[in-house]
């Protein structure tokens, strides 16, 4: 199966209206051209699951700008001045949820788990609403699994059957995300022929990738 796309094609794999996931801490990691590709379609209504909103200038950022989220989860958007205008106006729903937490419940969409159990947001905002679960009298937060239609991510290599190579801190959410969704597009910067990655470098397997597009050197 051929699974190397074009960026047009890309985007129209996304609708109006779906929860994506993007891969990326403070925009490394994140796959640029697949967003500035998104941008261009104009996509509106869209759910973000996303460590955090980037800047106004780069990563996820750019689509807040371009308003075409109705609900951000993140764990932080401090870094981007116009997430936070959106949230204080009411033009756009932020959750906030504690990093950790928030990578677990996308591992444990990923990977079939029920939830997860947290200590994390006991006794503040954060437990408003949820499910507290007595264990060995100590109380903990159950935090659901969290899914996405299409998951946005980057890898620093790939070969033509989708299996993903990453370098340093631009691993961070990616892997986790491309088990999470139900359609996986990888930004790779470089894409190879299959067996020219050896088996010990791969950290996401094909086997989660639908497809790849070529992000070639920045």
């Amino acid at each position: 199966m051929n699974k190397l796309i074009t960026y047009e094609e890309a985007a129209n794999l996304v609708r109006n209206g779906d929860t994506i996931m993007v891969g990326g801490f403070l925009a490394v990691g994140t796959p640029e051209k697949l967003i500035d590709a998104l941008i261009a379609k104009g996509l509106q209504e869209l759910t973000l699951i996303c460590n955090d909103t980037g800047f106004v200038d780069r990563g996820v950022g750019k689509m807040v700008v371009a308003k075409m989220f109705t609900k951000i989860m993140a764990s932080h958007i401090g870094t981007n001045r116009e997430t936070g205008r959106q949230l204080l106006e009411g033009e756009t729903e932020v959750e906030l949820i504690p990093q950790g937490t928030l990578i677990e419940q996308i591992r444990a969409g990923g990977f079939g788990l029920g939830g997860v159990l947290t200590k994390t947001g006991l006794g503040t905002e954060v437990e408003k609403g949820k499910m507290i679960i007595n264990i060995n009298g100590e109380d903990y937060l159950l935090e659901k699994p969290l899914r996405a239609n299409v998951a946005l991510l980057y890898a620093e290599k790939a070969d033509e059957s989708g299996n993903l190579t990453y370098h340093g801190t631009t691993r961070n959410f990616n892997p986790y995300m491309g088990a999470a969704a139900d359609l996986v597009i990888v930004e790779a910067k470089e894409i190879v022929k299959v067996g020219e990655i050896s088996p010990d470098d791969v950290i996401v397997p094909g086997i989660f990738v639908d497809h790849i597009v070529y992000g070639g050197a920045e």
